[in-house]
């Protein structure tokens, strides 16, 4: 059982890396929660009541306090981040001696092991805001949505920007090659398949291919492999967590695992050539992205088709226009990445784009 009893956004303290804080004298409880700082990687310090001395108390990240030492803590100071740990499903009082020592959540073992144990890897990787995730999406075949999800990153990523780029399209070619990085070391999704539950934020990061300042997830040249929904979901959630932006590159189709990528979005380009046959292809796209995508936009490429502009297209869709796409966006011959050209019309765009966002408030 876990019971939130204030708002549980993470605090500045919470940003910083470092081990939680554990106060209690009860031997079965603290085997338990030591046990758990380990599986999510953490050290903690341990204490039978509020540590005396260099204020440890207001810093740590996290604090977890067995509920035998809840009426120790009556005159500690009130802080955020601190949870009250039981075991006894049946005890009533365990709220009122949360509200007395302003814990944030109470938490009774085993039912909210899973829960602690993804609280504990979140300090211990230094959580804070998550990455602020773009999915981009074609209206049709060849509107250039790789191109311009390859650009968005390298733009991202030359602003000083946390990046990564996510291929999420097993068909696509692989996304490492327009980057000019197939032979690049680093793991592919295949070696992801078989991931569950929780993926280490930092691991997943330093694991990936580095290329023009970002990190970049995408398919290496053998057979497919069939990435199941739930390791789609674990990595991409790891992803975010590391802050800064997350670009993914989708398909046109959607599968279970598209879906699971859908979800953690918190907008999407649908990139749409301004010709009748792509709008009507893209009203589809669209129609069924918008069953699971709240902040779907368009970006509009010419040449214009007769009676057409950005405006009309994004009017027919019936989306947000997110702006004109530079016409030529093809890989530049000077052996640049998409986006690589800083005064380039489509890093301009790029550029554009991630201010907007930015303004928002949807950055990180």
């Amino acid at each position: 059982m876990a019971g939130a009893i204030t708002d549980d956004r993470p605090s500045a303290a919470e940003g910083r890396q470092g081990g939680p804080l554990i106060v209690t004298e009860d031997v079965e409880l603290l085997d338990d929660l030591l046990r758990l700082c380990a599986a999510a990687g953490a050290r903690p310090e341990v204490h039978h009541g509020v540590p005396e001395g260099r204020g440890r108390w207001e810093t740590a990240p996290l604090v977890l306090v067995g509920d035998d030492a809840a009426r120790r803590l009556r005159g500690a100071a009130r802080r955020r981040g601190v949870v009250l740990v039981g075991k006894d499903q049946d005890d009533s009082g365990v709220w009122q001696r949360a509200v007395e020592i302003g814990a944030d959540h109470v938490l009774m073992l085993p039912d909210g092991e899973q829960w602690l144990v993804d609280r504990i890897a979140d300090v211990a990787e230094g959580v804070g805001r998550p990455a602020l995730t773009v999915g981009v999406i074609g209206g049709r075949g060849g509107a250039g949505a790789s191109t311009l999800a390859c650009a968005l990153a390298v733009t991202s990523a030359r602003q000083g920007t946390r990046t990564l780029l996510v291929d999420a399209d097993p068909l696509g070619g692989g996304l490492d090659v327009l980057l000019g990085g197939e032979s690049a070391d680093g793991l592919r999704w295949p070696a992801f398949a078989a991931s569950r539950g929780r993926v280490g934020g930092g691991a997943l990061e330093e694991s990936l291919p580095e290329l023009h300042s970002l990190r970049v997830l995408s398919w290496d040249r053998g057979d497919a492999v069939a990435v199941p929904p739930q390791a789609v979901r674990a990595v991409l959630a790891a992803g975010r967590r590391r802050g800064g932006t997350v670009v993914v590159d989708l398909p046109r189709r959607i599968d279970e695992g598209v879906a699971e990528a859908l979800a953690q979005l918190d907008l999407g380009l649908l990139v749409v050539p301004a010709e009748l046959r792509a709008v009507a292809a893209a009203s589809r796209v669209a129609s069924a992205l918008g069953m699971v995508l709240r902040d779907l936009r368009v970006a509009v490429r010419g040449p214009y088709a007769p009676g057409l502009d950005d405006h009309e297209v994004a009017r027919l869709l019936g989306l947000p226009l997110a702006g004109e796409v530079p016409t030529d966006i093809g890989p530049p011959d000077s052996g640049k990445p998409p986006g690589g050209v800083p005064r380039g019309p489509l890093a301009r765009f790029c550029e554009g784009f991630w201010e907007r966002v930015a303004v928002r408030g949807e950055a990180a």
